[in-house]
């Protein structure tokens, strides 16, 4: 038995994650999935009463990956000669030549009422689940697994299910990492055969030296040192220095090879990884090992819901936008950041490692064809290593990085009644021409702009944005001030208004006369859910906008803390307080929803889960609510009207 509980298999599975269902119509179906070897498919789907159909998938359909001696990623990508029909639960199979179907070598993917997993295609977009923030190590359920008897309650009621599964932001913690779950990526990267690769202007040589080094568990630290001032960094460490910079409170366990966050997917999206290992608790200090113990007992109930929650990814159309998290926490935040960040070749390594991942197993889902040129990259790199021995090759590998770093695709729509827009606020940034030190703007003129282009006509809209455009003011206040003082680092000091250019731009385009008239804005990031309704102030045939935050899905905001934020800023700033009018969002007239079941006047839900939400024709909310993991169903309702 490994010490997570798992029984320990002496030799391979087949398939080691997935499938997960990516974006899918009924014209074109996309599948990920990870084995340890290269597969030989058949995708059989069976529509409700119609024939079986069987289709082979050659290399077209399917891009195989090596990323190790025993891991290989397949993106399935098919396209359909007949459309699959909408509003029907589709029965579908991957099935090995030479190795059984997904009954066999993932039972736990279906439910217990069907032979295999399921999905439905919706002919509208007016029923989403979305969330975000879902950290392996917090110690509380999993909404993503607790969705999975949700969805089973609906098997018989397709009309019911979800057009999508809408992950907004940090899927995974590249930056925060407990230490039990460390110790499985390695002993993973071991198992698998992973890509090594040598780490340039680092203290170690490469990866195989980082993983046997004293600063391995819980001292990363000192790798990536934690020190307020940006430009104090630039002075102490760059220019003949060998550390990289990075911000996070959390960086004791930073992932920093690109095989550690391989690692880190399989073992957050899949229970088979854990059952191939043997975890050893490594040489550590007292309080190294009290730490360590307090988490992997988190860890270990983490992992006994992984079936839930793989289940539902492999039965539900899932999207996928990164926030900070899945890449280093405060991402870019300031131009001081990214001089800093990037001015080191490790440090810039280990935030491409990051992104090199994000598209491989969270972005490529999204768009393949917007994507074509990075992973057309990544596969040549990848090839190369499979061939040099399972080492990355140092300098393709930093192109490929380069790259990466300057692409502008990572956002995507889907056209549908309503039209789906999902927002890069990571990699376009405004940035202060003022202070290099002053939050960015989450998106640069040119980013809004397109923005405007791909709503104009529409008569209703969805917009994921991984940090909400209309947040609490108190909060932001208090970001505001610390902003002030040179402090944006202590208080993650990212939200829309934050930039004067950006939150002038963004609310002109919900002002713009030929931008539609209904739009909701599902966000994540906070660790806490609330619901806005919002007008524009004086113009009656003005556009509705309702804010809806859900986060996070494995995470929460400090109870006490929520409670005296949420509070004081229902004192400052209630409907008729004139403090409304010294905000930017002043043209606005917002209003709080209150959740059914809370305390008297709490706006601010906190609790791990996901957000439910259902539309009507026209694209306003007919229901908005919170699928709480503790067993709760929280809903949302609209305001009273005033007297």
């Amino acid at each position: 038995m490994s010490d997570n509980g798992q029984p320990r298999t002496s030799t391979l599975p087949d398939v080691l994650a997935g499938p997960i269902l990516r974006r899918c119509s009924p014209e074109r179906l996309r599948i990920w999935l990870v084995a340890s070897r290269p597969l030989d498919l058949v995708l059989e789907l069976k529509p409700g009463d119609q024939p079986l159909q069987e289709l082979p998938l050659d290399d077209e359909q399917c891009r195989r990956m090596p990323l190790g001696h025993h891991a290989t990623l397949h993106l399935i990508e098919v396209g359909l000669d007949s459309p699959l029909p909408t509003g029907q639960y589709i029965d579908y199979d991957l099935r090995i030549r030479d190795g059984g179907s997904i009954a066999d070598w993932a039972p736990h993917l279906h439910y217990p009422q069907q032979q295999n997993p399921g999905f439905v295609i919706t002919a509208e977009q007016r029923r989403l689940l979305h969330g975000s923030c879902r950290r392996p190590h917090f110690d509380g359920p999993d909404g993503l697994a607790h969705v999975d008897g949700w969805l089973e309650q609906r098997l018989e009621q397709p009309s019911e299910w979800p057009s999508w599964l809408l992950m907004t932001g940090d899927q995974v913690y590249a930056d925060d990492v407990a230490g039990p779950m460390l110790v499985a990526i390695h002993e993973l990267i071991a198992r698998l055969g992973l890509f090594d690769e040598p780490l340039e202007a680092a203290t170690l040589p490469d990866s195989q030296a980082l993983y046997s080094c004293d600063a391995c568990y819980y001292h990363r630290q000192q790798l990536l040192p934690d020190v307020k001032e940006s430009r104090e960094l630039r002075k102490r460490f760059f220019g003949g220095a060998r550390k990289p910079v990075f911000t996070s409170a959390s960086a004791n366990n930073h992932l920093m090879t690109f095989a550690e966050v391989i690692a880190m997917y399989l073992l957050v999206w899949s229970p088979t990884p854990w059952r191939l290992i043997d975890m050893q608790p490594p040489e550590l200090s007292d309080e190294d090992r009290a730490t360590y113990d307090n988490e992997a007992e988190v860890i270990e109930r983490f992992v006994a819901t992984l079936p839930a929650a793989a289940r539902v990814m492999a039965n539900l159309p899932t999207l996928m936008i990164f926030d900070d998290h899945d890449i280093t926490d405060d991402w870019n935040l300031t131009a001081d950041w990214e001089r800093t960040a990037y001015g080191h070749p490790f440090s810039r390594r280990i935030i491409g490692n990051a992104l090199l991942g994000y598209l491989l197993c969270q972005g490529w889902g999204n768009d393949p064809q917007r994507l074509a040129t990075p992973l057309d990259e990544a596969q040549t790199l990848l090839e190369a290593a499979a061939a040099n021995h399972n080492w990355l090759d140092g300098q393709r590998l930093d192109e490929v990085i380069r790259h990466l770093l300057r692409f502008e695709g990572w956002g995507f729509e889907i056209d549908g009644n309503p039209k789906l827009v999902a927002l890069d606020t990571r990699t376009r940034r405004w940035r202060s021409e003022r202070d290099p030190e002053h939050p960015s703007g989450l998106m640069d003129w040119e980013a809004l702009s397109e923005l405007q282009q791909q709503i104009l006509g529409a008569r209703s809209v969805i917009i994921v944005s991984p940090a909400p455009m209309f947040g609490v003011k108190l909060i932001e206040i208090i970001q505001k001030l610390f902003t002030m003082i040179g402090k944006p680092l202590l208080v993650d000091a990212e939200n829309w208004m934050a930039h004067r250019g950006a939150a002038n731009t963004m609310l002109n385009i919900f002002r713009h006369s030929r931008t539609p008239g209904h739009y909701v804005v599902l966000s994540g990031d906070v660790h806490y859910s609330f619901v806005y309704d919002i007008l524009i102030r004086h113009r009656r045939e003005g556009p509705k906008i309702w804010q809806v935050t859900s986060s996070g899905i494995k995470n929460c905001f400090p109870d006490t803390l929520l409670d005296v934020f949420d509070r004081l800023n229902r004192w400052l700033f209630s409907p008729r307080s004139p403090l409304n009018w010294f905000t930017r969002r002043r043209p606005m007239a917002i209003r709080p929803r209150d959740p059914d079941g809370a305390k008297a006047g709490e706006r601010l839900w906190n609790g791990p889960g996901m957000g439910l939400i259902t539309l009507a024709e026209d694209g306003s909310p007919e229901d908005i609510r919170q699928l709480d993991a503790r067993g709760m169903e929280v809903v949302f309702p609209p305001p009273r009207k005033r007297p």
